[in-house]
Parts: C-alpha cells; sequence; structure tokens
C-alpha cells in the first residue's frame, strides 16, 4: 500500500473585481454574459450612514414613519458601494474559466457622481439592460436592505424617494421583482437566529446549514 498521500484540490480564491468609471460598461457586459447562469445576487452597498435620526424619546414602529426617515437619509446622502455576488441554485460563484478563482464585484461610486456626471443616465439606462433588474427570473438576497433598495431605487430613477411607503414598495417590484429575500427578516422565523450579519452567518457555517457559498465572505458581498 502506498504511502503517498492523495492529491489535494487545487485552493481556491475569492477575487474582488473592483468597478470604477473607466471600466464600468465592460464589467456591465461581463455580467450580462453571467445572469442566465448564476441568476441569484446577493447584495449590499455602503453608504455614509443615517444623519436624519427620529426624536430620540419616540421609537418608531409604525412602517410609515420608519420610511420617512429612510427617505430623509437616502434623499440627502449619496451612494458609495455597491457590492454584487452571483451564484447559481447551488451556490456556486462564477470563475471566468480560470478553474480556482472564483469572482465578485463591488462598484464603486467615490469618483463617479451619477447627480453630476453628463453621461449618468446613460449609465442608468446600462444597468437596466444588463438583466440586473427588471428581470423575472433573477432572485435577490439581501440582509436588512430596506437602505440597500433605497439608495438603489433612487439611483435607478434619478429622483428622490417617493412620498408613500406604497409607492417605494411598487419601485422595488417593478425593478427587482418578486423574488427578494431579506435574511434579516426571515430569521424572525428561525428559534435561536438573531443578530447581525456576520453572527447568522457564522451559526450556518458552523451548523451547516447552508452550502459553501455561504461563508460569510461570500454573504452579501
Amino acid at each position: 500500500m502506498s504511502d503517498v498521500p492523495p492529491p489535494q484540490p487545487p485552493k481556491s480564491w475569492i477575487v474582488i473585481r473592483e468597478v470604477f468609471e473607466f471600466n464600468l460598461i465592460s464589467e456591465f457586459e461581463r455580467i450580462r454574459a453571467l445572469i442566465d447562469r448564476y441568476p441569484i445576487i446577493s447584495m449590499d452597498t455602503e453608504f455614509p450612514g443615517v444623519v436624519v435620526r427620529p426624536d430620540s424619546n419616540i421609537r418608531h414602529r409604525d412602517p410609515a414613519a420608519n420610511y420617512n426617515g429612510l427617505k430623509a437619509n437616502v434623499d440627502l446622502l449619496n451612494l458609495i458601494q455597491i457590492g454584487l455576488t452571483l451564484s447559481d441554485e447551488e451556490g456556486n460563484l462564477p470563475d471566468l474559466g480560470s478553474g480556482s478563482t472564483y469572482y465578485i464585484w463591488e462598484f464603486n461610486f467615490k469618483d463617479f457622481d451619477i447627480a453630476r456626471h453628463a453621461h449618468a443616465l446613460d449609465s442608468v439606462e446600462l444597468l437596466k439592460r444588463q438583466g440586473l433588474v427588471l428581470n423575472k427570473d433573477v432572485t435577490w438576497v439581501t440582509f436588512h436592505s430596506a437602505y440597500d433598495f433605497g439608495y438603489l431605487v433612487k439611483c435607478l430613477t434619478q429622483r428622490v424617494l417617493p412620498e408613500k411607503l406604497s409607492e417605494f414598495v411598487t419601485r422595488v417590484g417593478v425593478f427587482f421583482g418578486e423574488k427578494v429575500y431579506d435574511v434579516k427578516h426571515l430569521i424572525r422565523f428561525c428559534t435561536g437566529l438573531y443578530g447581525g450579519l456576520d453572527r447568522v452567518a457564522r451559526h450556518w457555517v458552523w451548523s451547516g446549514s447552508l452550502g459553501r457559498a455561504t461563508k460569510p465572505d461570500r454573504i452579501a458581498c
């Protein structure tokens, strides 16, 4: 019997593809070529934070009041980054033919002011044509994502958010369809599962409840 250990599978790596203004079109085209095979999108955004806060003596539980706070902040501030992870139904990420390196995307808006650039509307229209939005076959997976969708709706419409919560929900449905899942909401129905994204991810990884695409560095980008 040979004492030679069996060959180990090659290590896999996850690489973030940084997207700026100069390579925006080429990366959109790359995603367009992948979206049919990897129709599940995990999404997260980075924004300046919450600067308009409700009265500290009042704890808003009314959805309309919560939306008013969201709208005030989203209307006032600008998006910094959008992170996107594409996967298939088995949790596989695109490897772009490498076989061992998997890719996720990070769109940076620090050098791209969509409110001032002359070609902003062209870029938004390009986004709409890539199959990420207005595509009934795409599934969106998020975590505590009201603000994320708020900034995306503002970006896609090039307008401030609508006055009413019902109108905002309608716009989210138009752009992102019916297959939108917020894990923060879903864990309310899971006994003993609570907390932020990192805690939830560690719980699922340690318990083996989810596949390999659910390691903490792959969830919600």
